[in-house]
């Protein structure tokens, strides 16, 4: 029997992860509530198992009396004398009580005293293992919709996907595999509640941490991210070794890196650029792949006024203004974008602010060629303008 006892705390210790000591603490327990169904009181009872072999013992500490008032704390001497041919008057004597006496209630409430706590404890083991893994990502696999969240099997315990943490558009199969993010673990009557999410910003940046060896070992760091989920994400990241090439390590070689992650999200788009501690070097990467004339940013404000050429306003705006949205979550600022044109004609502009920034159109040339870049040149070359950067009297 001790030898099927310590067969089934194994299988328990290994399959539900619940450690023996706590199986022992439990049957003592229970054995005690047997105690107290059978006799009234178990006040004086005590059990002792032994941890190596499970052999254990259930006895009661009775005072040796002569006139016997109570017999579940009280024996008399001629029978204590039998146990312990020491026993005095006034002294304390084991007295062994054999579990098979039990009644049948007895016993089945002693064994639901071990079940009871069996399932207490597996729902804490569960509990603990995914409250580590809160603001983490894990795979999951589709179970079912239940209205219109989702139920996923993330292994021992099933996480919800609501409808508010989902992308639009992204529709799901049953048995399908994919990776969400913890957003909450909750401990329930029932066991762990847990919600998960695919729109989070950090699901994406945990995506890079298990791809890019980089960022797991914190050469590379990510600074901030903005995401829309299901249709771009803005992600600013640094190196904190010169000879590493902070975006190039998240893209990695012909885009592998990054495109893994694009697959996992369905293919939403994903921009890199790199991190700068200057204001206005970080919003002109922000609002990439537009060309910057030039920034005006203010610090103690977070506010920032960004000149770009005519042609590439529409660019830096974005569809539905979805990249300079981006790009002031990103870098905290709110930015006012107003093409060449307009920021000639608002009140108080002066041209040459911007344009000693602006380097010699290099950048025009290598995009559009000397001849195109000549005319564009012609066009911003100052004519209409005073030194001063007045507009000229009439």
């Amino acid at each position: 029997m001790n030898k099927e006892l310590m067969e089934a705390l194994d299988i328990l210790e290994k399959e539900k992860e619940i450690s023996k000591d706590t199986l022992f603490e439990a049957i003592e327990n229970s054995l005690i509530t047997a105690c107290k169904n059978h006799f009234g009181k178990s006040d004086n009872v005590k059990v002792e198992i032994d941890r190596e072999t499970c052999d254990f013992l259930c006895y009661a500490e009775k005072e040796v009396v002569e006139e016997v008032e109570d017999e579940c704390l009280q024996i008399s001497l001629p029978d204590a004398r039998e146990i312990n041919p020491n026993a005095v008057i006034g002294s304390i004597v084991n007295v062994e009580i054999k579990s098979k006496e039990f009644g049948r209630i007895a016993t089945q409430n002693a064994k639901n005293v071990i079940l009871q706590k069996i399932r207490e404890e597996e729902r804490s083991v569960i509990y603990n293992q995914y409250f580590e893994k809160e603001k983490d990502i894990v795979t999951g696999i589709v179970q079912r919709y239940i209205g219109r969240n989702i139920s996923i099997n993330l292994g021992k315990a099933d996480g919800i996907l609501n409808d508010s943490e989902q992308v639009k558009g992204e529709v799901f199969k049953p048995t399908e595999r994919i990776k969400v993010y913890i957003l909450e673990v909750k401990n329930t009557p029932k066991g762990p509640r847990i919600l998960v999410s695919r729109t989070h910003p950090e699901l994406v940046k945990r995506l890079f941490e298990a791809e890019v060896t980089e960022i797991k070992d914190g050469t590379v760091e990510i600074m901030s991210i903005a995401r829309e989920a299901g249709s771009r994400t803005k992600m600013a990241v640094r190196s904190n070794n010169p000879n590493v090439d902070a975006v190039g390590a998240c893209v990695g070689l012909n885009g592998a890196r990054v495109n893994s992650i694009v697959e996992e999200l369905r293919g939403e788009k994903i921009d890199i650029i790199n991190w700068d501690e200057n204001p206005g070097n970080l919003i002109q990467n922000a609002l990439s792949p537009a060309k910057i004339v030039a920034v005006f940013a203010d610090p103690d404000e977070k506010t920032a006024k960004v000149v770009v050429p005519d042609y590439q306003l529409s660019l830096a705006i974005g569809k539905e203004g979805q990249n300079a949205r981006l790009a002031a979550r990103l870098t905290g600022y709110k930015i006012d974008i107003k093409s060449e044109t307009q920021a000639k004609d608002a009140p108080g502009f002066r041209y040459e602010d911007y344009m000693d920034e602006y380097d010699e159109y290099d950048e025009y040339d290598e995009e559009y060629g000397e001849e195109d870049a000549s005319e564009y040149e012609d066009e911003v070359s100052g004519e209409d303008y005073q030194e001063d950067g007045s507009e000229p009297t009439e």
